[in-house]
């Protein structure tokens, strides 16, 4: 049976986040580069802070200027210069503490979501019961697609959608690619062609390559029919454990689905170029060409 217990560092993030509020007073901007960081990779997170912490370093131990009107009229300033560049002096030598600060918390959140993930990943390799995907919340399922995609060689961000039932959940990177992900914890009945019709639209719109629906149970016909030929995959839950037990493996983008056009979200058609620099090379180009010229690598 499938068993997820409570996280084991939930303590020491209440703590970091307590301590960031504490350094803010009715402002939620610090709030939003925590969720920032902790929607990336941890790594990315680490990185943003020493970034944040050198730029606001940099500004707070700027030279003062001088107050003095003679002398600032010489260097084409004004009084009000020097008071801006004393307030911002002041708050850039606060703030060089507090923004990497936030980052990390939000770079300790998403190190250990991810752990977490890893963790629900091996459980559902190990656990033979056929439901054991619908036993858990729509958050573990979500956690769950995330790490498998992971593992296929994909970078995972995670937007996080509306709730159990909307938005986008997930967004993959495979180099320079784009995939858009929605997972679907329905225990009581299929997934059926308005959520994958959505989808696609999200997907055409945002000029993603392709994108994935991922249920916990199966999918309806007309579901699997509006998808077939189109740059969206379907995974119900046999696909789901298959993906899960297999050995990681990294997926080459082109060959994982047919990508959509860049410019006008048609289907895109391998061809080969007959000219130029590239001259027998393969490259992805529109369906609609000529009226459409929209290319892919």
């Amino acid at each position: 049976m499938l068993a997820v217990g409570i996280p084991r560092d939930a303590k020491c993030i209440l703590y970091l986040k307590t301590t960031i509020r504490m350094a803010r007073k009715k402002s939620s901007v610090l709030d939003d580069l925590v969720d920032i960081a902790a929607q990336l990779p941890w790594k990315a997170g680490v990185g943003l802070a020493v970034v944040a912490y050198f730029i606001l370093h940099y500004f707070a131990t700027r030279v003062p200027l001088t107050m003095n009107p003679a002398e600032l009229k010489a260097l084409g300033k004004t009084v009000g210069d020097s008071v801006t560049h004393g307030v911002g002096t002041m708050l850039a030598s606060v703030l060089q503490y507090i923004v990497p600060l936030a980052f990390l918390v939000g770079a300790f959140i998403s190190f250990s979501r991810q752990r977490r993930q890893s963790e629900l990943h091996a459980q559902v390799a190990t656990d033979p019961a056929a439901d054991a995907l619908e036993k858990m919340s729509w958050r573990e399922f979500e956690g769950l697609v995330a790490e498998t995609f992971r593992r296929q060689g994909y970078r995972v961000v995670e937007r996080g959608g509306d709730g159990p039932d909307g938005g986008v959940d997930l967004e993959l990177h495979m180099g320079s690619d784009k995939y858009l992900v929605q997972c679907k914890q329905w225990k009581s009945h299929k997934v059926g062609v308005a959520t994958v019709r959505e989808l696609y639209g999200v997907m055409t719109a945002e000029r993603a390559v392709g994108a994935f629906v991922v249920a916990s149970g199966a999918f309806t016909d007309e579901a699997k029919s509006f998808a077939d030929g189109r740059a969206i995959k379907l995974f119900d839950a046999r696909k789901l454990r298959s993906m899960i037990g297999q050995v990681p493996s990294p997926i080459t983008a082109p060959e994982q689905t047919m990508p959509a056009c860049p410019k006008c979200g048609s289907e895109m058609v391998r061809r080969t170029a007959k000219k130029g620099a590239n001259a027998g090379n393969q490259f992805w180009g529109c369906s609609r060409f000529p009226s459409c010229t929209g290319i892919r690598s």
